[in-house]
């Protein structure tokens, strides 16, 4: 009888322990899904059938140059078909593909913009895997390049970040250059301010990138809100040439009108009637 009573407690701080133990458990889950209550249920949502989608389009058609798992390819020659995406962020895709730049036909110096390939649903479904890879920038909302509520001195502070920052490469009118190597810088005539923004918050190609910490989002909305007003001015001199100026009005003037006169100038020569000389 001894034994028996000194086991009982024995017992009975065992089994103190084991309902502890589950208290605690069920309180511990309980605090879970009271903090994350979508966690769980978030993982079978539209965003996970979105992911899901752009997997299977990167697989497709992005795979054979970038790899299975956007981690970069090689061509047969060992050189890089294309870079990794991992980090690039949702706001990178949607620019490269919306532009048609992606898929791209072959990899070269420069990847030419085209009409693209995939729709807006397809291209929000590649931006959505490409984000969930790892952190990066992403697609900015419409207010962040919205410039309907412009001011005159936004577009001229935007002028002065344009020429200072831009005008190396895409000239002070935004009609585009050469660049080495093959490279050049496309014009502007024709972005759209959604793709502006991303461009200078992605730094595609040879293009830098003017994060936040180098252009402040106020900042890039006034180069946008430039940009757009050099898209809709008129030409009221005719042809724009480049907006040049001197320069390419000048050659026009002399491969064209110098051109002209010479072949005037030769043609009477040859409608003069020649005078036989006398022996």
């Amino acid at each position: 009888m001894g034994e028996a009573t000194d086991r009982r407690p024995l017992r009975r701080h065992g089994a103190m322990k084991a309902v502890a133990l589950v208290a605690a458990l069920v309180l511990v889950g309980l605090a879970y899904s009271a903090v994350v209550p979508n966690g769980a249920a978030g993982a079978d949502g539209p965003q996970s059938q979105q992911i899901e989608e752009g997997r299977r389009l990167f697989a497709v058609g992005c795979a054979s140059c970038h790899g299975l798992h956007a981690e970069g390819g090689t061509n047969g020659d060992g050189r890089q078909a294309g870079p990794s995406l991992i980090g690039v962020g949702a706001a990178a895709v949607d620019f490269q593909v919306s532009t048609g730049r992606m898929p791209a036909a072959q990899p070269g110096a420069q990847i030419p913009q085209k009409p693209p390939v995939y729709t807006e649903e397809e291209t929000a479904a590649l931006a959505a895997y490409v984000a969930s890879l790892a952190p990066g920038p992403a697609i900015p909302p419409p207010e962040a390049y919205d410039v309907s509520k412009a001011t005159e001195s936004d577009i001229v502070r935007g002028g002065e970040l344009f020429r200072t920052n831009c005008t190396a490469c895409h000239n002070f009118a935004g009609r585009g250059g050469a660049l080495p190597n093959g490279r050049y810088a496309p014009s502007l005539m024709h972005t759209s301010p959604r793709n502006m923004y991303q461009a200078m918050l992605t730094g595609p190609q040879q293009m830098p990138v003017f994060s936040d910490a180098v252009l402040l989002p106020e900042d890039k909305r006034a180069i946008i809100a430039y940009v757009t007003q050099l898209q809709q001015q008129d030409n009221p001199g005719g042809y724009p040439l480049g907006r040049l100026g001197p320069v390419s009005e000048g050659l026009w003037g002399w491969l064209v009108g110098i051109g002209l006169l010479v072949v005037v100038a030769v043609w009477i020569g040859a409608k003069v009637p020649r005078i036989p000389r006398k022996g």
